[in-house]
């Protein structure tokens, strides 16, 4: 049995409450994607409330994907399991929470070209769409996708670090090749919507099934080669990225 099945079927107590942090954050996001409406760019937030948004979004989004890895790293730890993959956890999610950082510009320049600039705004979009789609087909893409995947001897490797804050860096860590892996994934959400619900669940679930699914890498290169058409016909059908030609609209949920 792959440590993927066996990760997914048999979750450690402490790595169930990962799921149970997902849930609560996707409550979160439904909650906001009510009041806030489905608004461009960044929607209307400063950088520190982008940044609080943008970490309740990872948490939901990317949560679920790295439980396997959390009950595949909790089996090694003989004590304290609950706090020790609650440090890990905080690492994982400060990565995320930086990146929101690359994010907020690329939505501020968004904002900028919604409304007054629609034929940049669609050479922004198809911008966006090609990037994610090339990358997917790298081998970069591979090797980090390949580390999220079967980390085994990255989980051994990550035992012998030593210290009070171990738990933390490992988080920081496997953040790190997690962001590397998933990044151009997450720039389409600047393309469909920040608060654009349904490409929340699909990109989240695309990313669950690049790390946990038999058929993950190629799966993955379908997702690139379909962001490079979506690079083409967003020319000719700009609405394919709402989150560039839309305007706000608040009271309704996002994308939904």
């Amino acid at each position: 049995m792959s440590w993927r099945v066996h990760g997914l079927r048999q979750l450690t107590p402490s790595a169930s409450l990962v799921l149970v942090a997902a849930a609560g954050a996707w409550a979160g996001v439904a909650l906001l994607a009510r009041h806030m409406g489905a608004m461009p760019g960044t929607m209307g937030l400063g950088l520190g409330a982008f940044v609080a948004v943008w970490a309740l979004m990872m948490a939901a989004m990317m949560l679920p994907s790295v439980t396997p890895f959390a009950s595949l790293y909790s089996r090694m730890l003989r004590e304290s399991r609950g706090w020790r993959l609650a440090m890990f956890a905080s690492g994982y999610l400060i990565v995320w929470a930086l990146a929101a950082l690359p994010a907020y510009g690329l939505a501020w320049l968004a904002s900028r070209l919604v409304g007054g600039h629609q034929a940049a705004a669609t050479a922004l979009a198809a911008v966006i769409f090609a990037v994610c789609g090339v990358y997917q087909l790298t081998p970069l893409k591979d090797r980090c996708l390949a580390r999220c995947r079967s980390p085994l001897g990255f989980v051994v490797k990550l035992g012998t670090f030593r210290g009070r804050t171990r738990d933390l860096r490992v988080g920081l860590y496997h953040g790190g090749f997690c962001l590397a892996c998933c990044w151009g994934l997450m720039a389409l959400l600047v393309a469909f919507g920040l608060m654009n619900v349904i490409a929340m669940v699909v990109l989240a679930a695309a990313v669950l099934a690049e790390k946990t699914w038999a058929w993950g890498p190629q799966f993955g290169r379908v997702l690139g080669i379909a962001a490079l058409g979506l690079a083409v016909a967003v020319a000719f059908v700009p609405g394919l990225a709402p989150g560039l030609h839309q305007a706000a609209n608040p009271g309704q949920m996002g994308g939904m």
